[in-house]
This record gives C-alpha cells, structure tokens and sequence, in this order.
C-alpha cells in the first residue's frame, strides 16, 4: 500500500527509542493531485476523523478509544496501520469489525482524502487518521503495551540492494512495535515481493517479543482483502507474502 522505509533509532536513558538525526522516515514523498471529492471530505470530515500529532499526548489509544459511559471504553481494541494508501483495505477491515478503533498513519493527502470519503459512504466510527509520519506517532504517541494490531500492508520493497536499509521491517522498528503492541496482540504484515517477505520472515522471527502463528508464511487472514496493488502483482505473476506474529510475554 503506501510507501515505507525503517527508522535508525537509538535508545534514550528511558529505554524509548529515539529518531537518529538522519533516520529514514516511514513513508515516501508522492505526487499526487487531491480529487474534488476528496477535498470535500477532507474539509467536511477531517475535522472529525484525524487526529493531531502531538507529543504531549503519551497514550494515543486511551485518548483516541474514548469513554462510553458507565460501560467503559467504546472500543475495546485498537489496531494501528502504518501508511493505508487509498485507504480500501482499512474501510473494508473497519466495516468488518465495529467494534475495533483502526489508526491509520498515513501523510498522503489524496490517500487522506480518498479514506475520509469511503468512511463518510460508509458510515464508519472507528476509523481515526493521524497524518504524520508513523515513526515518530509510534515513538512519542503510542504507549507500551496499548495496541491489539499493527497492520504493515504492501510497504515499498526498495528493490535495488544498495536501497535495502530503507525498508520498514528492520530489527529496531520491529523491537519499537513489538513493545507497543500489547502480550496477544498481533503483527500482520503483507507483501508481493519475495526477497523482501524472506528478510522480514528472519527479522521478525529474530524478535525475542514475538512468536509465528505459521510455519513459514501464513495464509491471507479472511479481513484482509485482495487490494488494487495487489491484484496489479498477482497479474504480472508476483506471488503475495502475509506473515502474521503473535506478541509473547507479560
């Protein structure tokens, strides 16, 4: 889906990690024209549905899931996806499960914009947008432990070698998710692109923090649907890779 390359973070005394000064962020810049449509809802919605990124606050999910009442929180689980494109997988996954608070990080403005409008067809409440690079959301706004899901779908391959430490899935954003996801939450990422699916298969079964629910390679989970960029990879006979980690620990 969107574009995405991996943070080089280091360590601060609190054991939080922090962006290195020349740390890859977790998207890359698009051109891209905003359609009339997605303006309007932009302009109509956006106040509504996306979140400012803001430091200050600490604990996204808890500020986000909102109360209800006397009933508790509204949303019991929250699952966060880095970069959603034009945003038809997350509608589709967010209609299939109202009961779950989807964050979506994606800095796109047409892909913005084009979510916003299927959340207003569609009359969605549990979509939340922060518009913000998803290395910085994760290290400053995500409290440990506090999301159910992370969805990482179609990240860019960065094909040639000399590219390769652009990827997203490299050991210390792993680490960095892995601690803000919380002990059975799950990490479920996608890709059409084999040399890459093989190096996250090692990063990911290398994180002490996480556990394989296959063996190998998983089977595409049933709300994860088969999307334009995928099925544009599926016709020029790449193959599609889901991996699926569970969070292990206390």
């Amino acid at each position: 889906m969107s574009p995405t390359t991996p943070p080089e973070a280091a360590g601060d005394q609190a054991g939080v990690p922090v962006a290195h000064p020349r740390a890859i962020r977790s998207f890359v810049t698009r051109a891209g024209r905003t359609t009339s449509a997605q303006a309007r809802a932009l302009a109509e919605l956006g106040p509504r549905f996306i979140l400012p990124y803001d430091p200050a606050t600490t604990d996204l999910v808890a500020a986000s899931a909102g109360p209800a009442g006397a009933g508790g929180q509204k949303y019991l689980k929250t699952v966060l996806e880095i970069g959603f494109g034009m945003g038809q997988a997350t509608a589709h996954i967010a209609a299939l499960m109202p009961g779950t608070l989807f964050i979506g990080c994606e800095v796109h403005e047409p892909g913005v914009g084009a979510l916003l409008k299927l959340v207003g067809e569609q009359h969605l409440d549990n979509v939340r947008i922060v518009q913000h690079d998803a290395v910085e959301v994760l290290t400053h706004m995500v409290a440990p432990a506090t999301l159910h899901g992370v969805h990482a779908f179609f990240p860019d391959p960065w094909h040639k070698k000399r590219h390769h430490k652009r990827r997203l899935i490299q050991p210390p954003f792993v680490r960095l998710l892995a601690e803000r996801i919380a002990p059975g939450g799950y990490l479920h990422c996608a890709t059409d692109w084999q040399p890459y699916a093989e190096q996250m298969l090692q990063v990911l079964g290398a994180e002490p923090l996480l556990a394989n629910t296959a063996d190998g390679y998983a089977p595409r989970p049933a709300y994860r649907p088969e999307t334009k960029f995928e099925r544009r990879g599926l016709r020029l006979g790449h193959g599609v890779w889901d991996l699926v980690f569970r969070r292990i620990g206390a």
